[in-house]
């Protein structure tokens, strides 16, 4: 009787094991929520950051998940976009609607900081990752950070160290700004301000002006009134390239001054000609001429663009590639297993070295460089000599000075 009852209960527990198995398996295959990894990116893709952004940052992303294989953990991988039209409610509502209908796994980047805030709020509500490449406010790592939110390419700190520093050890101590009055432009231009009475300099006055201005003549003359050695665009995009041809026009650095972009970016000096740009000191995280690899990859970009890429657009491929590491090293979708990994692997891509700290801050090097006169310039897109390399350490605010609550204070 007992030997029977034993060879029940081992028959039962076969059964019962064989019985498991299937569910076991589809447990596993069930890691990936819905059996896809979506991810969005809210561009800007016809207004004045599309040139910087838009398409070009779409076509990164999708270039990352390429290079990846299509896709992660043996589910497909899909790259959702949507034009945020730089309205900050628009871009919520996509967001919120992305996370809760169209279930998607992260947003990894959205154009503009005041569009970023806003969906970076969405985003820790519904506990969702979000990276940021294109935006550069200050408050992403500060007061607005959250335990799922990376700012990884650059912020108004790094430009305003880069480009304000050399400028001042050059002499050029009094500062005039022209800025774009919205979050970005407000923190690039108190950053920079910053640097400059930091070092010895002042800061004379400011103009602020709308998103997507066209008429920058008053904003000039009152630059070009005050006497400052400098004439900082606190801008981006056609917003930058306008207020330059401008600023030749009524002929500013002709006279004496020096205009400084704190935003500018490659397509910027593309769109105006080394003719016009040449001199100029821009601080970027990432250029395509820095090695073969780069160039490799920039020139497949190139391809499908119809331009070199930009540090946003390069940013934007270095969070997808490294969101798609980390979920494979999860072994999940899952919000908090896929970001302990994002911040447990170092980020080492083509143009990205670097690690995530605690207050969602992606530090990795920058770099200083100044716009080739015509003739330096051996072909298209050869616009950029390098000045300096910034070491991470030194290119973005120290931790101990973050206010995100998410720092450990010693």
């Amino acid at each position: 009787m007992n030997i029977s009852g034993r060879t029940a209960s081992i028959c039962f527990s076969t059964l019962t094991a064989a019985a498991l198995l299937p569910a076991i398996a589809l447990a596993q295959e069930a890691r990936i929520s819905d059996d896809v990894v979506r991810i969005g990116l809210i561009e800007d893709m016809s207004g004045v950051y599309a040139d910087i952004t838009g398409k070009g940052a779409v076509t990164a992303a999708q270039m990352a998940v390429e290079e990846f294989g299509g896709k992660v953990l043996g589910k497909s991988v899909e790259v959702w976009s949507a034009d945020h039209q730089n309205k900050p409610d628009i871009a919520a509502a996509v967001a919120r609607k992305w996370f809760d209908e169209d279930k998607l796994d992260a947003i990894l980047d959205v154009a503009s900081s005041s569009p970023a805030l806003a969906v970076l709020e969405v985003a820790k509500q519904k506990d969702k990752i979000v990276t940021l490449s294109s935006p550069g406010s200050m408050r992403i790592t500060n007061d607005a950070c959250g335990p799922y939110v990376v700012h990884w390419a650059y912020d108004t700190y790094a430009i305003a160290h880069g480009t304000g520093q050399a400028l001042v050890a050059e002499g050029f101590d009094s500062w005039y700004f022209v800025t774009a009055d919205y979050a970005f432009g407000h923190s690039l231009e108190k950053d920079t301000g910053d640097v400059v009475t930091v070092q010895g300099g002042k800061v004379l006055g400011n103009t602020r002006l709308p998103v997507g201005t066209t008429d920058f003549a008053s904003a000039l003359l009152n630059a070009q009134s005050s006497g400052a050695k400098v004439v900082a665009l606190a801008n981006a995009g056609s917003d930058t390239i306008n207020s330059i041809k401008q600023a030749a026009q009524f002929g500013l650095t002709q006279a004496g001054q020096k205009l400084a972009t704190l935003a500018g970016f490659i397509n910027d000096v593309h769109g105006l000609g080394l003719a016009e740009a040449q001199g100029l000191t821009i601080t970027e995280a990432s250029y395509w001429d820095m090695n073969d690899e780069t160039r490799e990859w920039s020139k497949r970009f190139l391809d499908k663009v119809g331009a070199m890429p930009n540090m946003l657009q390069t940013g934007t491929y270095s969070s997808v590639l490294h969101y798609l590491k980390a979920v494979e090293a999860a072994g999940t979708d899952e919000t908090g297993a896929v970001m302990a990994k994002m911040r447990e692997l170092p980020i080492e891509d083509v143009f990205y070295k670097g690690i995530i700290r605690e207050d969602g801050r992606m530090v990795h090097d920058m770099y200083l460089f100044e716009v080739k006169k015509p003739e330096e310039s051996n072909a298209p897109w050869d616009y950029y000599k390098l000045v300096s390399k910034i070491d991470a350490a030194d290119a973005f605010q120290p931790l101990e000075k973050s206010t995100c609550s998410l720092v450990t204070k010693k």
